[in-house]
């Protein structure tokens, strides 16, 4: 088989493609023949390269240890979210999850991390989720369709920032026809298109197999998340913010046994830090909680660490099964190692009791349990043990009785552990082949470090001041690497030094050393010993060590007065801080000379006087003239041939010869034309081809993004972590612990791993309140109108709280005129009382939190504008009173001002009568009060009302409620401010009836007008057509008055009978009437029923024929776009 040839690929088969560029490309065989297509298809081409481009931003996350994505999982109850985090976590860890709950942090690959958080249908868990997720799972029941959470989670997430969002559409399997599966598919997918974007990814989930989804599907969506990129949202960019996964109350117990449960705790929350930079002086706000101060935040070791830093991982393309075993999720009770600042937690389920033999227990289990049960201390144990600290000491090590302080023997007992451990590691470099050169090594070191019996320190330690370390939990000892970490350690007497190849210690005196050489010159000494006392002068030999400034003024353990204060006169506490300090194994004693003058390290350098007297030499100040902005263009030729020779001498080292070359100097005018030729060469570039200039402005900014970030790198890569940390932060990916103080009792009491727990960090400006001006529109889907000085839950930034807007809209940019209703369909602005936001921040607003009122409850969004204190509010206001005096066109009025200084106010103001006679505001009267004179165009009766319009300035409440959820025990229960409305229907209390507000019928008089009397005068110089025709009335009877009619017998009957006639046809005209009546209504039945019948059938011809249109349309629509490439040109 080996000796049997391998068959050659078979070539690949050119099935006719590429045959443009075989043959050159035909731009015209391609080309639409149609100008309406052509001029689509390019605006369309336009388009979709615009969309591409987008405001490039910072993304401040580090690439090399990037915080874990947070993946949320968000839909209506009973839809599937719990199985969907315990299938994908079986997929990444292999783990099998009981009860999934907070935060959960599993290993996707050599450099990401994902944190699954499962959302509840709490309003207030939607809006937390919706600031910090970074993807979000959209769950949606595909047996019955979008629900009304899912629509309130999506405007959330418009309002805050949008995410990624992939919809994951579940309970397929109880759809059993084919084709209806096919239907629901297509509906759901046009529907979650039209609210996310046209080509989001849609997932289906068919159904659910022991527990869990099908692994296939299971695997496809986690292939895709594993491989998505995320874009910085404005707002994260902007802040820092924790997502805690683990709380921990650090409150002693008997000052909560004093209070009853009822005090102010101390909290620690535990998570990775995201956003921006964590530093430890700012507040932080907790959504459902408020804002708390942070008393310390130190960086912990990573629970759950990232495979890529492993060199042998690093040559691998795929991360290994094993490296992704690790999962963090602490309120889950899963993970067994939890790290704390100053302990490591071994969480290991089960029970641990002597009596449960049955149960079989690893090693693990059965190491914690044999602590559990130890009977006797370290101490107890080491007294009773025989210990020698070297092979050849004749005692044993014995454990002295401790003093009333404590601490002097604990430290001789570290010094003892420490030295023991480093003779250890020391008989461990050496050869040991002889056991008697061996104990003769061991005991030359000892003799000449140990005299006698005393084991202890020969000298006091030298306090050194460093920052605290953060990572107290390694068991190995940390080495410096620069002289920062060693702190600001400046004594006389001792220093500390670090070898090439060895350990760092305090090393002894160079007399000791010098003595000890000579004593040990002719014997074997061991590697370590060997040079001992040359490379301790050679270390003492470098520059005086200075002070760490930058550990000192960012650190908060050291006041001012300790940071200035001189170490020579603080000998005392240097001594007593000594004896709590572990040193290690040598010191070395560095006496100062007496005559030699002290060095202080100082911000600004001591002057002396003749320095300062340089600067009154007029030539020294005419050399350097040129170099400011008033002297000249060109220096002194001398001059500058001088100082070319000096920085000449200061690079090479050595004075310049004589004959060597010196470069030619550069003419500033020379360099000043070329810069202006390279400049005048990019403008034509630019003017010529401007397309090309607008296409880079994209590119450009990028790389100038990147170009800011190198060099911020580049600024820190010297500094060691620490010092880093106390300048700019916490980064982005560290797992920290923050400490926070003064936290309200019940957080701790009703607390629910279910909902999320949030740390954010406020800017400066974030923690000031005042009036915040924003822009705000009523949802569409909001069915009530909002009216002013209603109380209205916003979100804005990390918090919630209730406030009291007012509504206003821009009066043609003259003022700001109080609404007293939100318009319809339209944008308004409000403005209320709360924290300061950042302009152009999202917010939305609810009337509601609670999920009892049915109905979309998101009210309101909009965007914060500006924090303007000046901005005045006015309303509409209508002045009224009434005449007392009229004297033709004067009137005096009264009842529309309480004083004169009102009346001086609007003097000069138009006034008005309710029948439209316009006027003017004089001067106030003296008697009575706010009585005043004003002039009218025509006189006024007493009858009439004058009314004033006028502006009057609104004040917004300062009301600010937070929303603080997290505190109660039912978190869905909180309740702000209720209307009154609202109150007497919760109390069952009736509303109040006014009598003066009570409608009663409107009775008005009639009027009696006096006749029109023109005068006799008058009359007669009117001519006739213009004379009043008016004819006395008659006083007298007329002759048809006063006659008196008598008939005859016959006339009377004749008479009578008509009077029936007329009766009958009376009543006989009235029956036809109503008949008539009667078969109008049924006529009338009749048709309607017959319009009924002819509308539904119009209806049905109508529906059938737009549908018949649709599909031409829709059939013409993709023959244009598309479905002329597939017509084969006939020949």
């Amino acid at each position: 088989m080996e000796d049997r040839p391998h068959k050659p690929h078979r070539e690949k088969k050119d099935k006719g493609k590429g045959k443009e560029k075989q043959k050159g490309f035909n731009e015209k065989a391609f080309a639409p023949k149609s100008g309406r297509r052509a001029d689509r298809q390019g605006r369309r081409n336009v388009e979709r390269n615009q969309t591409r481009l987008h405001v490039p931003l910072v993304n401040r996350t580090p690439d090399d240890e990037p915080p874990p994505i947070i993946v949320a999982i968000v839909g209506p109850p009973g839809v599937g979210k719990t199985t969907l985090p315990k299938s994908l976590v079986r997929r990444y860890s292999k783990q099998t999850l009981n009860d999934a709950k907070g935060p959960i942090t599993v290993v996707s690959g050599k450099k990401r991390r994902l944190t699954f958080i499962e959302c509840n249908n709490d309003l207030n868990s939607m809006i937390d989720i919706g600031k910090i997720a970074d993807l979000v799972l959209l769950m949606i029941d595909g047996s019955f369709g979008f629900e009304m959470e899912t629509f309130e989670f999506l405007n959330i997430l418009q309002a805050h920032g949008f995410p990624k969002v992939i919809g994951i559409l579940t309970h397929l399997d109880l759809i059993k026809k084919a084709a209806t599966l096919r239907a629901t598919k297509k509906a759901l997918k046009k529907r979650f298109w039209t609210e996310i974007y046209a080509g989001a990814k849609l997932f289906y989930l068919s159904g659910v197999l022991n527990g869990r989804y099908p692994d296939s599907e299971i695997l496809n969506l986690s292939r895709f998340i594993s491989v998505m990129k995320f874009r910085p949202l404005v707002f994260r960019n902007a802040h820092t913010y924790v997502l805690a996964d683990r709380i921990e109350d650090l409150t002693p117990r008997e000052q909560i046994r004093t209070s009853g449960g009822k005090c102010d705790r101390t909290v620690t929350m535990y998570g990775y830090v995201r956003g921006t930079h964590l530093r430890t002086g700012a507040r932080v706000h907790v959504p459902g909680v408020g804002d708390l101060a942070v008393k310390s935040v130190e960086a912990l070791g990573d629970p759950c660490p990232l495979p890529g830093t492993d060199p042998e991982q690093e040559k691998k393309r795929k991360l290994s099964e094993k490296k992704k075993l690790v999962l963090h999720a602490p309120m889950s009770d899963v993970g067994g190692v939890t790290y704390d600042k100053d302990a490591v937690w071994i969480n290991v389920p089960g029970s641990f009791t002597r009596g449960n033999d049955g149960v079989v227990q690893g090693e693990g289990e059965q190491m914690v349990m044999d602590l559990q049960d130890a009977g006797a201390t370290l101490e107890d144990v080491v007294a009773r043990s025989k210990i020698r600290l070297l092979g050849s000491s004749s005692k044993t090590l014995t454990v002295q009785g401790l003093d009333m302080n404590g601490d002097g023997d604990d430290d001789d007992d570290d010094d003892r552990e420490g030295l023991d451990d480093e003779e250890s590691d020391f008989d461990g470099e050496e050869d040991s082949d002889s056991d008697d050169e061996h104990q003769d090594r061991d005991s030359k070191a000892s003799s000449s470090h140990f005299r006698g019996t005393n084991t202890g320190r020969t000298a006091l330690r030298q306090p050194t001041r460093s920052i605290p370390s953060s990572s107290k939990q390694h068991t190995e000892v940390e080495y410096v690497e620069s002289d920062s970490d060693l702190g600001d350690y400046d004594g006389d007497d001792q220093v500390r030094v670090r070898f090439d190849d060895e350990e760092d210690g305090d090393i002894p005196s160079a007399d000791e050393d010098d003595e000890a050489a000579e004593d040990n010159e002719d014997e074997e000494a061991p590697r370590w010993k060997q040079n001992l006392a040359t490379r301790a002068r050679t270390t003492l030999s470098r520059k005086a060590h200075r002070k760490d400034w930058i550990k000192m003024i960012y650190a908060s353990d050291l006041s001012p007065e300790e940071i200035l204060r001189d170490p020579k006169d603080d000998v005392e506490g240097a001594r007593e801080a000594e004896d709590e300090m572990v040193d290690d194994f040598f010191r070395i004693k560095n006496k100062a000379g007496a005559g030699e003058d002290e060095t202080l390290d100082r911000s600004k350098e001591s002057l002396s006087e003749k320095e300062l007297k340089r600067w009154e030499d007029e030539e020294m100040l005419e050399s350097i003239r040129h170099l400011f902005i008033t002297g000249d263009d060109n220096p002194p030729e001398d001059e500058d041939e001088k100082s070319h020779d000096e920085e000449g001498g200061e690079e090479g080292g050595e004075d310049v010869d004589d004959d060597q070359e010196v470069p030619e100097k550069v003419d500033p005018a020379a360099a000043l034309s070329a810069k202006k030729e390279a400049l005048k060469r990019k403008f034509d570039a630019q003017y010529d081809d401007p397309e090309s200039a607008k296409l880079d402005f994209y590119e450009e900014k990028k790389d100038e993004i990147a170009r800011q970030l190198v060099l911020n790198r580049a600024e820190f890569e010297g500094i060691d972590a620490e010092a880093r940390t106390l300048i700019e932060g916490f980064r982005p990916g560290q797992y920290v612990r923050i400490e926070l103080v003064d936290v309200p009792c019940e957080l701790i009491e009703n607390f629910d791993p279910t909902y999320p727990l949030i740390v954010g960090g406020l800017l400066a400006s974030e923690e000031r309140f005042g009036f915040v001006q924003v822009r705000i529109k009523r949802h569409r889907w909001f069915t009530r109108t909002l009216k002013n000085n209603d109380p209205l839950i916003i979100s804005v930034g990390w918090r919630r709280f209730q406030t009291v807007p007012i509504y206003s809209l821009d009066d043609h940019s003259i003022r700001m005129r109080m609404l007293k209703y939100t318009p319809e369909h339209m944008h308004c602005y409000a403005t209320f009382y709360g924290p300061v936001s950042l302009p152009n921040t999202g917010f939305c607003a609810f009337n509601f939190l609670d999920g009892s009122n049915p109905g979309f409850r998101i009210s309101a969004t909009g965007v914060v504008l500006n924090i303007d204190r000046s901005v005045k509010i006015v309303k509409k206001i209508k002045l009224t009173g009434v005449p007392y005096k009229i004297y033709k066109n004067t009137a005096f009025i009264k009842d529309m001002f309480n004083s004169a200084l009102e009346v001086a106010k609007f003097e000069g103001a138009n006034i008005r009568t309710v029948s439209g006679i316009r006027g003017q505001i004089k001067k106030a009267l003296p008697k009575p009060d706010g009585a005043f004179r004003a002039t009218f165009e025509d006189k006024v009766l007493k009858s009439d009302i004058i009314f004033l319009r006028a502006w009057y300035s609104v004040q917004p409440r300062k009301y600010y409620n937070p929303v603080t959820s997290l505190l109660l025990g039912d978190k869905e229960k909180w309740t702000g401010m209720r209307l009154t409305g609202q109150v007497r229907r919760d109390e069952g209390l009736k509303t109040p009836l006014d009598v003066n507000s009570t409608y009663k019928p409107i009775e008005r008089p009639a009027r009696r007008f006096n006749p029109l009397v023109v005068p006799k005068k008058l009359q007669a110089a009117l001519p006739y057509a213009s004379k009043p025709k008016v004819m006395l009335p008659q006083r007298g009877q007329t002759y048809l008055q006063k006659r008196a009619v008598v008939m005859e017998p016959e006339e009377r009957k004749a008479v009578a009978l008509l009077q029936q006639i007329r009766a009958l046809r009376k009543d006989q005209v009235a029956r036809r009437k109503e008949k008539k009546v009667e078969k109008k209504q049924e006529r009338h039945k009749k048709l309607a029923k017959e319009q009924a019948l002819k509308s539904e059938k119009e209806k049905e011809k109508r529906k059938e024929y737009m549908r018949v249109a649709g599909q031409k349309s829709k059939r013409a629509a993709e023959l244009e776009e598309g479905g002329a490439r597939s017509k084969r040109r006939k020949i």
